[in-house]
């Protein structure tokens, strides 16, 4: 089951996708969040309570786009109260690329083991220890945090460029989306493609302005994927300028090509107290194996990023839009 979330008659509304042409409206109030509140509370699964919250109206899908109405599959009514966060260096790449990985790993052990990069030292703890057995504590991933509800832009919507960001890339991955339910309980509500989008020649100059490169727009969606996730993923990243395709490539997600299982990266985020709030949404990209930056790509004003992840449907796409300088922001003394 795949849901969205739209406008209709000034309203959020979220709907069932039927098929590749229409769309069928849910009878819920506050999108997905309410509905996904109201099956936790009822003790309902997410799909059971879609199902009996269907109504008997219909949309053309194409018409959404068309008119600007789609939005994120999942939203919270207050934007303080969705937190964006994410984790790197989690994926293996495709077979080939894997398997020289981990003999990269092991030569640099053997050779120098204090000479390891703390990345590939971290890259190493999670192909060691990221997938523990049931019960037990897998190794700690890296973790970022990217921002708030108001960072996220709509699929089909334009992702803004700061004057002060040095890149403008972006990051293909999968997205998990959680709702914390009234007793502090996270609850996965499905999994959506995602654009992390970051600035990373910020993030090269110097590894401790990572954090940095990650304080940039978003997008996620457009469709939800409720249910169980194939652990086997197949994608394209692309890039589109000018109606022409500038850059191209496969990538591999889910947990069969991960170093890290799903349920590793989401424990150590949710061990946190503070991220345990009652009633707020998180949104967590679990990361990526394919960046355009990698292979030399640069973007400019009116690219379209286009992702496509066919097992969770309609394909993510945003363009570019690069914002002008405002001047520095300067503080005041009260």
């Amino acid at each position: 089951m795949r849901l969205i979330q739209c406008e209709h008659q000034s309203r959020l509304r979220v709907a069932l996708v039927e098929d590749e042409r229409q769309v069928r409206l849910l009878d819920a109030e506050y999108g997905t969040y309410g509905l996904a509140q109201h099956a936790i509370r009822e003790g309902q699964t997410l799909s059971a309570a879609a199902e009996a919250a269907l109504t008997d109206t219909r949309l053309d899908y194409a018409k959404l786009i068309a008119e600007g109405r789609l939005r994120t599959p999942l939203s919270h009514p207050d934007p303080a109260h969705c937190l964006i966060s994410g984790t790197g260096l989690t994926h293996l790449g495709s077979a080939d690329t894997r398997s020289a990985m981990h003999a990269q790993i092991s030569d640099q052990a053997q050779a120098a083991k204090e000479a390891l990069t703390d990345s590939m030292r971290m890259f190493k703890m999670g192909v060691e220890g990221g997938k523990p057995a049931v019960g037990e504590i897998g190794a700690q991933p890296e973790w970022f945090y990217k921002g708030d509800g108001g960072i996220v832009v709509d699929p089909e919507a334009a992702l803004s460029v700061p004057a002060f960001a040095e890149d403008a890339g972006e990051e293909p991955e999968l997205a998990g989306l959680y709702v914390i339910g009234d007793d502090g309980q996270p609850w996965r509500v499905g999994y959506a493609i995602g654009n992390e989008f970051s600035d990373h020649v910020t993030e090269r100059h110097n590894y401790l302005w990572l954090a940095h490169s990650k304080l940039r727009a978003c997008s996620f969606g457009p469709e939800l994927l409720i249910g169980e996730l194939p652990e086997h993923l197949e994608g394209t990243s692309r890039i589109v300028r000018d109606g022409k395709t500038l850059w191209e490539k496969p990538f591999l997600t889910g947990e069969a090509n991960m170093a890290h299982s799903l349920a590793n990266l989401e424990y150590h985020h949710f061990k946190y107290p503070g991220f345990r709030r009652p009633g707020d949404v998180h949104v967590h990209f679990f990361g990526t194996a394919t960046l355009s930056f990698a292979e030399n790509v640069r973007t400019q004003e009116g690219d379209r990023f286009e992702i496509e992840l066919p097992a969770l449907g309609r394909p993510l796409r945003n363009s570019l839009t690069f914002v002008a300088d405002d001047g520095a922001t300067t503080v005041n003394a009260l």
